[in-house]
């Protein structure tokens, strides 16, 4: 998908729900739901190169959304994840000597794991309810993720933007110079037609 066909796949949302759709998309990603959270951040800040948003609100409404559903997830995972996936788990092959694995792995290194995860998919959907069940302190889970959310979305904001930006000069000055490639391009199609015609009659 080019850069045109994202803008209007993604803009009537923008224009229905305003910067809540990106905080939606990523807020309901962090949660498990399969919903295109980063692919909402890449959108709005495209939006924003081409002047149709603000691009502090959509990095703002953006982190806020990757938090709050972080810190969600955790909850879950604080008070029930751990019966139910001691519960389920099976048909994820998910066994108890795995969990027990992963929360240890988690205790140890778990800052620097909820700060990564937030790059990657499927981490970044789950990371809060291991942090939970891991039983990661709050206060330490908030600031990791805090962290990791403003990395991310600072990244792909400031990125895309600026690739945006690029984009938009680029085609700006492209359509000033068109009349004169299509003239040029014309003039010595007519040249070698001319060229031809002479050399034939030769």
């Amino acid at each position: 998908m080019n850069l045109d066909q994202l803008i209007l796949t993604l803009k009537p949302y923008v224009d229905e729900y305003g910067y809540w759709a990106v905080f939606g998309a990523i807020f309901f990603e962090d949660l498990g739901i399969p919903l295109p959270g980063e692919t909402m951040l890449i959108a709005g800040s495209l939006l924003a190169s081409q002047g149709m948003s603000n691009t502090i609100q959509v990095l703002l409404m953006a982190w806020m959304g990757a938090v709050a559903g972080d810190n969600i997830g955790y909850v879950i995972g604080r008070f029930g994840g751990r019966r139910l996936v001691l519960r389920y788990g099976r048909y994820l092959l998910v066994s108890r000597e795995r969990l027990g694995y992963a929360e240890r792995f988690f205790r140890k290194h778990g800052g620097a794991v909820v700060v990564v995860a937030r790059f990657f998919a499927v981490l970044r959907q789950f990371n809060g309810i291991v942090a939970g069940i891991a039983k990661m302190s709050w206060g330490r889970f908030f600031f990791y993720n805090a962290l990791g959310g403003a990395l991310w979305v600072g990244l792909w904001g400031t990125l895309v933007y600026q690739l945006g930006t690029r984009v938009n000069r680029f085609l700006e000055a492209f359509k000033r110079l068109e009349v004169f490639l299509i003239g040029g391009l014309v003039l010595a199609a007519a040249s070698l037609a001319v060229y031809f015609l002479r050399r034939h009659r030769g």
